[in-house]
């Protein structure tokens, strides 16, 4: 057993190749146009003109109700645990941090119509998962996000950022995701599975 979270293995960290130079990938955060700098023409960054507003909004996906919308649609075994009103699941894209989960409530709801019993429920799971997250070792702060822009099914990020990594603070961890070398598909597994069993532990179910 582990008694001190400095005595916890970290292979997560093994790959990173502290020193050298990331190359930007083609799809990372500085190709988004929401990425608020683009490349001066006598070199460096300036920030990007801003657009007129677009109003009204377009729908965002699922805000039609659960019959279109891609989370109701997942069967439990695309989760990494579940329970009777919460399903948490992998970041589906190859990433470089010790873990990116999304938390959903099991019905269509967003933040604002959560119903009072799940709200209530919301901050015990968080904490579940937070601590799970934790007990990997070599976890430096779990950051809990919720944007909702993409999707009207509420979905809150927990994304890991290494302990000692202090380059990746703040609201800077989320663009580091794809810039630095992906997860070794064992580790990524190995991960998933430590904290399928942590959760189910205190009950749900694990389904990796």
């Amino acid at each position: 057993m582990i008694t001190d979270p400095h005595d916890a293995p970290r292979p997560f960290l093994a790959h990173l190749p502290a020193g050298e130079r990331l190359p930007i990938p083609e799809d990372a955060a500085p190709s988004w146009e929401v990425f608020p700098y683009e490349p001066s023409e006598g070199g460096g960054l300036r920030v990007r003109p801003l657009d007129a507003p677009e109003l009204p909004e377009p729908p965002r996906h699922g805000e039609a109700g659960p019959a279109e919308c891609g989370e109701c649609g997942r069967p439990d075994a695309d989760f990494v645990w579940t329970d009777e009103h919460w399903r948490l699941r992998a970041y589906g894209q190859p990433h470089g941090l010790p873990a990116v989960l999304l938390l959903n409530p099991r019905g269509h709801h967003d933040l604002l119509d959560l119903p009072p019993a799940r709200a209530a429920e919301l901050g015990p799971v968080l904490q579940r998962v937070e601590r799970a997250v934790l007990g990997l070792g070599g976890i430096g702060r779990v950051h809990v996000s919720r944007w909702g822009d993409g999707a009207a099914h509420l979905h809150l990020w927990l994304i890991a950022r290494p302990e000692g990594q202090r380059q990746l603070l703040g609201s800077t961890l989320p663009l580091w995701m794809d810039l630095l070398p992906p997860l070794p598909d064992d580790v990524r597994a190995d991960t998933l599975r430590r904290i399928a069993a942590a959760l189910a532990a205190d009950g749900g179910t694990a389904h990796v």
